[in-house]
């Protein structure tokens, strides 16, 4: 018996497995819906459970590719702000960071790779044009690997390059759209620009997460954030304070600090658009 998120974020269930592999071959479900087998307390994607991906199991391709569905940007962001949410800065940063402890090596080294390569690996002139083409996908897929271990499933390296083989053109493009226009904002009074970084923050995550274009996602982050922007503000001038405090303690200090960072952010990502706190309204 399972457990399912529907589309429209509530839970059903339970639910046999003849009759959901029905609903996959109809097309009512596919690989991204959220699963929950009973006994377990995870929530998972369908495709990544073994009674609907191996031949042995039974589905032996009378179910046709399903192509993941997105999110509907627009009902989700209604859904959110009706229900309205809570985030708290220090929750959010001490879950990062006991995160971070408990997957220390993984989280601080793909950290380090993912950010040298989302910024161009610092080659002259080259390095800025590598940094538009794949600084999108490169973060998409650490925020991906982030929200796996949020989520209790296993991760890996590969995780972190996930980017580019779903979502490369809309992560692409949100990082290029979004950074233009919040570098136009701070050349025209600054504080646009501000507000504007703040208010995208979760656009990679959504077009990683939620299968939404570019654009749809920029705006559900947009029109999300701005609900609570100040506390999102104070969150990121809290963890810049530690990166700078790990920057000046000791040098390699910024290299925990900024994982912690992230991971803090996701876990505000998770408490807004997760599993969980969608099913609850």
């Amino acid at each position: 018996m399972y457990k399912i998120i529907g589309a429209d974020g509530k839970e059903y269930g339970p639910v046999t497995l003849e009759q959901l592999r029905q609903w996959l071959a109809e097309g009512r479900i596919n690989t991204q819906t959220r699963i929950q087998p009973a006994g377990t307390t995870d929530w998972k994607f369908l495709g990544e459970l073994p009674e609907f991906t191996n031949p042995a199991s039974g589905n032996t391709g009378t179910v046709p590719p399903i192509v993941p569905a997105p999110v509907n940007a627009e009902a989700l962001a209604a859904q959110i702000l009706a229900r309205d949410y809570t985030i708290q800065i220090g929750s959010c940063i001490s879950r990062g960071w006991a995160l971070v402890k408990a997957n220390f090596w993984l989280l601080v080294g793909v950290s380090f790779v993912s950010l040298l390569l989302a910024g161009g690996c610092g080659i002259p002139y080259v390095g800025p044009v590598i940094s538009l083409i794949i600084g999108g996908p490169m973060m998409g897929g650490f925020y991906a690997l982030i929200l796996k271990k949020i989520r209790g499933q296993s991760a890996t390296l590969g995780d972190a390059f996930v980017g580019f083989s779903i979502a490369f053109v809309p992560l692409m493009l949100a990082h290029i759209v979004s950074g233009s226009l919040a570098m136009i904002g701070f050349l025209l009074l600054i504080i646009p620009g501000i507000y504007l970084v703040i208010a995208w923050q979760f656009t990679l995550a959504l077009v990683i997460d939620k299968k939404i274009d570019f654009w749809p996602a920029m705006e559900l982050s947009r029109k999300v954030v701005s609900r609570h922007w100040w506390v999102f503000f104070g969150l990121l001038i809290v963890n810049g304070l530690i990166a700078i405090l790990g920057l000046v303690c000791c040098l390699v200090g910024v290299f925990i600090a900024i994982p912690v960072g992230l991971a803090s952010m996701m876990y505000a990502y998770e408490d807004i658009f997760g599993t969980k706190a969608t099913s609850t309204t």
